[in-house]
């Protein structure tokens, strides 16, 4: 951790660890017609994406997402694109793997790739989401909204939050990220983005905590 970086007591640890829990949806995985890998900041998503892809979980993978703040110096040929060549580098193969090199939040990723797979004749009854850890409840009720005909699972990289953390490199800023998260679950619905999801008390108290202990730099306006 940076010298400028807050330091996480260990209540603040237990909170984020039950945010963390919460935003990861358990689906069982089995096969489907096709997966979509969102971009991000987190080539992870790429790296699970080639793992289920090998395992013959799909014929057809998805990369979607352009660039963001966040990824643009990372990423500077978009995410979609880095994320395909990382997933051939490990195995897959060019021909299986559908680009989608513009989207720039997770609606379009959705709405963005069903377009992509209409335009090769893929009409899927089942969609596998890989998306980062802390992504799945949120991709999930987008996906619930936008495509509701779809049934829809979810994975990522089976991580522990300590492990994504080390992964990242910054803690703070998984823990903005965690919370930022959550925020959109809840508010996102009253926008009309996404379906309603259940939020136990516990999970509202803690990212109630950590916003008042100042995590709120992936916040949005409400």
């Amino acid at each position: 951790m940076g010298d400028n970086q807050q330091a996480i007591t260990e209540n603040q640890w237990k909170r984020a660890a039950l945010i963390w829990e919460y935003h990861q949806m358990h689906h069982a995985l089995r096969p489907v017609d096709v997966a979509i890998g969102l971009g991000s900041h987190d080539l992870g998503v790429a790296t699970r994406s080639a793992e289920l892809y090998r395992a013959g979980l799909f014929p057809t993978l998805v990369f979607t997402g352009g660039n963001s703040p966040t990824t643009a110096k990372v990423f500077p040929r978009g995410e979609a694109v880095h994320f395909r060549e990382h997933a051939i580098g490990l195995g897959v193969p060019s021909e299986a793997i559908l680009l989608e090199p513009s989207a720039g939040n997770t609606g379009q990723n959705i709405t963005l790739s069903r377009a992509v797979l209409a335009a090769v004749g893929i009409v899927p009854a089942t969609v596998l989401l890989v998306s980062k850890p802390y992504m799945e409840r949120r991709s999930y009720a987008t996906a619930r909204k936008l495509w509701p005909d779809v049934e829809i699972l979810c994975a990522s990289e089976p991580l522990e939050l300590d492990d994504y953390v080390k992964s990242i490199g910054d803690e703070k800023l998984v823990l903005d990220m965690l919370v930022g998260d959550l925020q959109r679950v809840i508010e996102y619905p009253r926008r009309g983005f996404a379906v309603e999801q259940d939020v136990p008390a516990d999970v509202c108290g803690a990212y109630e905590s950590l916003i008042h202990d100042g995590f709120t730099s992936r916040l949005i306006a409400s």
